[in-house]
């Protein structure tokens, strides 16, 4: 992006060149410095410049001037650069009539000639005026533009994909920023087909897949290496504190996400119980944390989705959505779990068009004055109640329950208590949902009986289902398909192949295979919780590769 614009204006050329060169010492790392020898050229420079979409941040003209006074010129130029500061220049002899002018022109400071030093007599000024004149300046964004609507579910997954990897991006809805599909139009998109993603550097993503994006944006979708000591499956807490600490103790560790780093605890809104954080966190923010310490310490990330697990040998083989494999001594799982489908008419039909599953971080300013549902009653749906109602006009958190102590921690039901555009509504749940394009109204059951209500936003945190249709049979699974490890193993009647020694405590049915987090049967389903199972699983990683 170029640089803001300082134009100093003088039709003594030994003057005008001392300026320039006064301005450029103290400012040529910021800002550019053009000059003119007259008003009127002043003006047709600016003309141009305007025509070019540069920005002028501050113009600093001499008074006497043939033709066209420095305050004639300072006035004109408000038409074309508003926001831009003014400052006259001006001999002791025309300080009178500077002053005189001043309202007129709107001139923001007069400096009178000698400046020198302009250490004392002209950086101070200008300087206080630049910060002035920055306070409002947004300059233009040149990064990555998203063109597609609200309710679209395809527009709603590359959004979070973007802001779940950190990838700072404007939304363009076309109801609201309609010169967004001319501006496809210009670049020969066809505007039909959404949503764009549009780059700086003028090429575009028509419907791209979260693969496409990823390539375009920088992550990693190939692996390195064709061998690595352990393979993480899954991005979670438990996984990347698995990464962290395989990293560290030397072992070739590549995670394999297909999403971002965080999972489900990623899009937390806040976890105010994270140990060592008294002011709390957000999801996002500790993920962040974790995946740039386990980047740093030799843990490679790899932007794919795992379609099965084969063993061979002592060996593992990962196979990627792409068709790509890794091969691996041990394969960690620690794919968590998502959040369960609600079973009503409706709810399938607008998923992702104003049905979502989890704390939508992308969707909390679309919310922005509008009343908002979010379903049930355990603490993340207490998190994203706190969060949206920052936003939203209303927040009615709907529980199927009898009261929130039941399922959610104290600190979450007294900030929920005392705030006071979040209705709590127990005993009450959601029955079926309406609308056209897109969500606008859902039937609710209470004890007061059925009702119809407006709504464009529901949000569903209703129980947990594991990630586990695409592990081989030989990894065993209980009745809900959570993973079955150690001592579970033996108690549920699952069989370990190995004669010689009993399977880790976080080994699974599979020699080698492990697991970490809430996709193991019998996991405590808590951040930390995750994060420790994590790191102890390196432990029998180390206890297992011994073996080989």
């Amino acid at each position: 992006m170029p640089k803001p614009i300082l134009f100093a204006i003088d039709d003594d050329v030994s003057v005008l060149e001392a300026v320039v060169q006064d301005l450029r010492r103290q400012y040529g790392q910021f800002y550019r410095i053009i000059r003119a020898a007259s008003g009127q050229a002043a003006l047709d420079t600016c003309v141009q410049l305007k025509e070019r979409n540069e920005v002028v941040a501050l113009f600093l003209s001499d008074q006497r001037m043939p033709g066209m006074t420095g305050v004639d010129l300072l006035q004109q130029v408000i038409a074309i650069y508003p926001e831009a500061k003014r400052v006259l220049l001006t001999a002791y002899a025309d300080t009178e009539a500077a002053i005189r002018a001043i309202n007129a022109a709107k001139i923001h400071y007069y400096l009178n000639k000698p400046w020198d030093p302009p250490e004392e007599k002209l950086y101070p000024v200008l300087t206080d005026l630049l910060e002035s004149w920055k306070q409002g300046y947004k300059p233009p964004f040149e990064g990555i533009r998203v063109v597609g609507p609200r309710w679209s579910p395809a527009d709603y997954a590359v959004r979070d994909f973007l802001s779940r990897n950190r990838i700072p991006y404007m939304w363009l809805n076309p109801h609201q920023n309609p010169e967004a599909l001319t501006l496809l139009r210009e670049k020969g998109i066809d505007d039909a087909k959404l949503p764009v993603i549009l780059f700086g550097d003028g090429t575009a993503l028509v419907q791209p897949t979260m693969t496409e994006i990823a390539e375009k944006v920088g992550l990693r979708t190939q692996a390195q290496q064709e061998f690595y000591d352990v393979v993480i499956v899954g991005a979670g807490p438990g996984g990347l504190a698995a990464a962290v600490y395989g990293a560290s103790e030397g072992l070739r560790t590549l995670v394999v996400e297909p999403v971002a780093p965080g999972g489900q605890a990623g899009s937390s809104s806040r976890i105010e119980n994270y140990l060592g954080f008294p002011e709390g966190l957000s999801g996002e923010e500790l993920a962040k944390r974790a995946f740039l310490q386990a980047n740093r310490l030799g843990a490679e990330f790899l932007t794919q989705r795992v379609t099965c697990i084969r063993t061979e040998g002592q060996y593992h083989i990962v196979k990627m959505a792409d068709g790509g494999e890794v091969t691996c001594h041990v394969c960690l799982i620690a794919t968590g779990v998502s959040y369960c489908m609600l079973d009503i008419p409706g709810a399938d039909r607008f998923t992702g068009a104003g049905v979502y599953y989890g704390a939508a971080q992308t969707e909390a300013h679309a919310c922005r004055d509008e009343i908002v549902y979010i379903i049930g009653g355990a603490n993340s749906a207490g998190q994203a109640a706190m969060h949206f109602s920052r936003y939203a006009a209303t927040v009615h958190l709907l529980v199927r329950g009898d009261s929130l102590e039941k399922g959610m921690s104290k600190y979450l039901v007294d900030q929920i208590e005392s705030t006071e555009n979040i209705i709590v509504e127990t005993r009450t749940q959601i029955v079926a949902m309406g609308g056209g394009d897109h969500l606008e109204c859902v039937t609710i059951s209470s004890p007061k009986g059925e009702e119809v209500r407006q709504a464009s936003s529901v949000f569903i945190f209703i129980g947990a289902a594991p990630k586990t249709d695409w592990l081989p049979r030989e990894v065993a699974l209980d009745s809900k398909g959570f993973i079955l490890a150690g001592p579970d193993l033996k108690s549920s009647g699952a069989q370990f192949p190995l004669q010689d020694r009993d399977p880790y405590l976080l080994e699974t049915s599979v020699p080698g295979v492990f697991v970490a987090g809430d996709v193991r049967h019998g996991s405590v389903k808590r951040c930390a919780s995750a994060v420790g199972e994590g790191s102890i699983a390196i432990q029998f990683v180390h206890q297992y590769l011994a073996t080989l």
